[in-house]
């Protein structure tokens, strides 16, 4: 019995040194030390399980403060150039087109001869009218000499006074008819005339409607002339509008296909508004001494006012719209916002490079994102830097997403 209790005490003494000695090598560790790395752990946690996200970073040139300007106005339409001076060349005379020396694109000056009308027909008539001219020359010459024998007849009392009326009235009427064959020669000979075709302006043949060898009538085209060293823009603008053109005001022109704009000038506006529309028509003029714009093409017109105002304004870029409502996003006390703002004037520029009038949302002392950037959050931290570090922004506000 003794033996086993001295057994039980020696193998206690054994199992109390291991424990000891893993309690001193640090294989046990205090309850203390095992506190605060749990706490530790916790604490890099939020209460989701997910590690906080660092705040964004942006440096000076990406974001913007309100800036007061003055934004000039800019009103624009557009349209076709025509050419005024436009000429529709006709057949004065009916018969068949036996010669035109002219097609599209040539040139011709006034009063060049361009074609001829084959007037047979009309060639007879004008015989036909020289012949009835000699018979009534000679039926006058006839009604003087018989006229001129009845007088001396009346004087000897030979005839009566009705006898010699009768020889003065058919005098008359000889001396009439001689007048109307003259008249209806002179008419015949005008129509042999319009069988040549010549040139009403100088320009160039745009369009020819007929070919050599066709039966023309009277009044039918023959060819379409255009002058193109003076052309114009016909557009429309708003009644809003209007009031702030005045002809004579200069007018930037860019033509398709055309690399510099040229410059116009106002030389009419409508005098009423057009039904239906509420817009008044305005012409522009466009000089073309080089002949390198063409009578067609389409043109976009625009006439820049001057601003007499300060604007608190933003550069466009900087202006996002959800659902139709413009909004920017601002810095304020660290973290970011986005904030709903009323639009005004716009000075006219591209979506990148112009600026805007903004009426109502922020202040002159806010600090604007200066572009759009997509997965921003409200809220989120934020702050500005003179240059980013390290990449701890999202690569979402590293990259603006102009669109």
């Amino acid at each position: 019995m003794k033996k086993k209790w001295l057994v039980g005490g020696v193998a206690l003494l054994v199992l109390g040194a291991g424990v000891g000695g893993a309690w001193y090598s640090g294989a046990f560790k205090r309850p203390g030390a095992g506190g605060e790395a749990m706490a530790g752990t916790a604490s890099a946690k939020t209460q989701d399980g997910k590690k906080p996200e660092p705040p964004l970073e942006f440096v000076s040139r990406e974001v913007v403060q309100p800036a007061m300007a003055r934004l000039p106005a800019v009103i624009e339409f557009s349209g076709p150039l025509v050419a005024p001076q436009t000429a529709v060349l006709r057949a004065k005379a009916g018969g068949t087109l036996v010669e035109l020396r002219v097609a599209e694109g040539h040139r011709v000056a006034a009063g060049q001869v361009l074609g001829r009308i084959d007037l047979a027909e009309v060639t007879s008539r004008v015989a036909e009218r020289n012949a009835m001219l000699e018979s009534a020359r000679a039926t006058l010459a006839q009604a003087e000499r018989t006229h001129a024998s009845n007088e001396r007849l009346a004087q000897q009392n030979f005839i009566s006074p009705i006898a010699l009326e009768n020889s003065r009235a058919a005098l008359e009427t000889a001396r009439a008819n001689l007048n109307a064959a003259q008249a209806s020669l002179d008419t015949t000979r005008v129509a042999m005339r319009d069988a040549v075709i010549t040139g009403p302006i100088a320009g160039i043949v745009a369009k020819r409607h007929v070919l050599p060898g066709e039966k023309v009538s009277p009044e039918q085209q023959v060819l379409t002339i255009v002058d193109i060293r003076t052309l114009e823009l016909a557009g429309t603008v708003g009644t809003h509008e209007v009031g702030r053109l005045k002809p004579g005001m200069p007018v930037q022109v860019q033509v398709e296909g055309m690399g510099d704009a040229a410059t116009g000038r106002i030389a009419r506006i409508a005098p009423a508004a057009e039904p239906g529309t509420r817009s008044i028509g305005v012409t522009i003029e466009l000089p073309n001494p080089k002949e390198s714009l063409r009578a067609g093409q389409y043109a976009l017109a625009r006439s820049t006012l001057a601003d007499d105002t300060d604007r608190l304004t933003l550069p466009a870029a900087a202006v996002g719209n959800t659902s139709g409502q413009d909004h920017v996003w601002v810095i304020e006390n660290g973290v970011l916002a986005r904030r709903a703002v009323t639009l005004g004037r716009r000075d006219g520029g591209s979506a990148r490079e112009g600026r805007v009038e903004i009426l109502q949302g922020v202040s002159p002392a806010s600090v604007v994102l200066a572009a759009r950037f997509d997965n921003l959050r409200e809220g989120a931290k934020a702050s500005v830097v003179a240059s980013k570090s390290a990449p701890v922004a999202s690569a979402a506000a590293s990259t603006p997403a102009l669109r």
